[in-house]
């Protein structure tokens, strides 16, 4: 995330474990509400076009890259990297930088760890405003590696399984998964790549996924995003969904139609269990920058405001 105009203040946060945490706080202090953007991943970072959804004349927004993201160092680090340190890396921002409250703002892995952190701290969460829900099941991580997409991209599924050995071929995301966690760091780039470019290609409405420059590929994001799937998110199983009817702020829940990630049916189920949420269907994907989802997320903050 590149600091501009509107950018308050940046620095890196030491949290313990060896991790320091890039933090930029943006816009206006003297706004009514504070902002808190969770990026998506896990280990995606905060990307600077994020801040088109928000007024740096009248909001008051706080992003950081999670453990091992973006331009949090170590890059890539696993160690000490779990859902339970970054529920306490985000009180340590928000105790760092005294903000009692502020608003949480996530997509995909971004709302799971929003909910994660409103139901262990529901005392310094005003309201969410989450998109393309996902909670960390099991089910969920199956929906996107086991291929719930391929009726709709039977090419992406080809493509990702072209080069597994047919030993593989019943699990292919399992095959990645050890080339991954293995000890050859040209095997595991590779790896790395084939699996971001499967997300890629089912995240957006339109096909207008463009394929990254090998050569260019860091695997950082993938190496821990693999790293929460292996682990079940680090949470256990059910728990945020068993423990939504807690969150008693006002949530809004932002879905694409035809999002491929994740599934629908979890907002869904997840709206019948928060007593103060609104859910917004769009014709939409997954991606945060469909339009129908970007619009939706954004007239939500505007009337926040």
């Amino acid at each position: 995330m590149t600091p501009d105009a509107h950018t308050i203040h940046e620095h890196m946060l030491a949290v313990g474990d060896g991790h320091e945490l890039y933090v930029q706080e943006w816009g206006q202090r003297s706004a009514r509400r504070t902002f808190l953007f969770l990026h998506g991943g896990p280990g995606s970072g905060c990307r600077t076009s994020a801040k088109i959804l928000f007024d740096g004349t009248r909001d008051h927004v706080v992003f950081f890259d999670q453990r091992g993201a973006g331009k949090s160092t170590p890059a890539g680090a696993l160690e000490q990297n779990t859902t339970g340190t970054l529920v306490d890396d985000i009180t340590r921002v928000l105790d760092t930088l005294g903000l009692p409250q502020v608003t949480l703002v996530g997509g995909s892995w971004g709302s799971c760890l929003a909910l994660a952190y409103a139901l262990a701290h529901p005392e310094r969460v005003d309201a969410m405003i989450l998109r393309g829900l996902f909670t960390g099941t099991q089910a969920e991580i199956d929906h996107l590696e086991q291929s719930a997409f391929r009726l709709f991209y039977p090419d992406v599924w080809d493509t990702f399984t072209a080069a597994v050995p047919a030993a593989h071929r019943h699990n292919p995301a399992a095959y990645y998964h050890q080339l991954l966690a293995g000890y050859d760091p040209a095997a595991a780039t590779e790896a790395a790549y084939a699996f971001s470019e499967m997300e890629g290609a089912v995240s957006t409405l339109d096909d207008r996924h463009t394929p990254e420059d090998p050569a260019t590929f860091s695997p950082h994001r993938v190496w821990i995003e693999t790293h929460y799937f292996r682990n079940h998110c680090f949470l256990e199983e059910g728990h945020i969904m068993a423990h939504a009817r807690m969150l008693t702020m006002p949530v809004w829940l932002v879905q694409g139609r035809y999002d491929m990630a994740c599934a629908p049916a979890t907002a869904y189920a997840l709206h019948k269990q928060l007593p103060n949420s609104q859910l917004i269907f769009t014709v939409a994907g997954h991606s945060g920058n469909d339009r129908g989802n970007f619009d939706a997320v954004r007239s939500i903050i505007r009337t926040l405001r």
